[in-house]
């Protein structure tokens, strides 16, 4: 009887800890492939070790649509989600993120300027850049101009499927210099310029969606050149492909995590403050050719990775610094016309 009462009471006791121990694990969403396989090194499992709490890995292609019907519905299963700059600024204007508990995180003043925002803290620097298979190409490209010269070096190119980035490099094609590109393209001439010059590549572009798809593409001669993330061409690298970078006119960003609203963001906010640290993110360069957002994990890099970087002062040059402004103010209306003007 003794037995009886003692596994009775034994599952009782089970039972109120199963909401607890139920309580400690979140889930967490990237944009997948490479990036994501070096967050599982750098962030999710040494979180997970030291605190105790489980690390659900999913990802997604960015879709905005999915936050905001979890947030409407008032039950997030989302606790924190990468985003890219502009939606980082559009769901946090629209409600869809909670503030940033900066005190809670670390100091601000340890983290490039980008990184630091109201709803989002920044994760990695990262480039799209143009990438080609220098097995494939005898005369390596230079610049986007050279990536329309369809007589010069003949075949395919490979562009993501969407305004954000293809506009920019179509106007720096035509000759905009990077530091003018956005005061043309806040232009109905300069938007038109741009359609312009895409409309006369239009019949050598193969599209890609997933950062997963550009090395691909190049490594199998479906492409002769392409728009890529340059942590995935890195990635392509090490298993063994001779797939090249063109620093020259890329276009840098930040991703940054951020917790949708009715998520677990205290749970959330403990792994934010985790990944954030220099030496996890270090790590998290290691794996993969993006910068650190934490100033003080670039000092404990070789030297040999950092030059690798987006963030490395010959990288830069060139470059253009995404502007998050003009896609939240713009975004809309030019995806909605690239996506007629790409459907005809």
């Amino acid at each position: 009887m003794n037995m009886i009462k003692k596994s009775v009471a034994l599952a009782v006791i089970a039972g109120f800890a199963l909401p607890a121990l139920a309580g400690k694990s979140i889930t967490v969403i990237s944009f997948g492939g490479a990036n994501k396989a070096a967050q599982e090194v750098a962030f999710y499992q040494p979180f997970e070790k030291t605190s105790g709490i489980e690390v659900t890995a999913g990802d997604y292609n960015g879709e905005m649509a999915k936050i905001k019907a979890m947030v409407d519905a008032g039950k997030a299963t989302w606790d924190v989600v990468e985003v890219e700059s502009p939606e980082l600024l559009r769901g946090c204007e629209e409600g869809l993120f909670e503030k940033i508990n900066w005190a809670k995180v670390g100091n601000k003043a340890d983290f490039v300027k980008p990184a630091v925002s109201e709803c989002g803290v920044g994760i990695f620097v990262w480039s799209t850049a143009m990438a080609y298979n220098a097995d494939k190409l005898k005369v390596a490209p230079t610049s986007w101009k050279d990536f329309w010269d369809v007589k010069k070096f003949p075949g395919k190119r490979g562009l993501r499927k969407g305004a954000k980035y293809t506009l920019e490099f179509a106007l720096m094609a035509d000759g905009v210099p990077a530091n003018q590109v956005y005061k043309v393209l806040g232009t109905k001439a300069g938007v038109d310029r741009a359609f312009k010059m895409l409309t006369q590549l239009k019949p050598h572009i193969q599209w890609w969606e997933a950062g997963a798809q550009p090395p691909q593409f190049l490594a199998s001669g479906d492409v002769v050149m392409s728009s890529a993330y340059n942590g995935r061409i890195d990635a392509a690298q090490k298993d063994g492909k001779n797939l090249k970078v063109v620093w020259n006119q890329s276009i840098y960003d930040v991703d940054s995590w951020a917790i949708p609203k009715s998520a677990k963001s205290a749970e959330a906010t403990q792994f934010i403050a985790f990944a954030s640290k220099a030496e996890q993110q270090k790590n998290y360069a290691s794996q993969i050719a993006y910068g650190p957002t934490n100033t003080k994990a670039i000092k404990l890099l070789p030297a040999k990775v950092a030059a690798n970087l987006p963030t490395d002062p010959a990288n830069l040059k060139g470059a253009l610094a995404i502007d998050v402004g003009f896609w939240v103010d713009n975004g809309e209306d030019l995806e909605q016309r690239f996506n007629a003007w790409a459907a005809r």
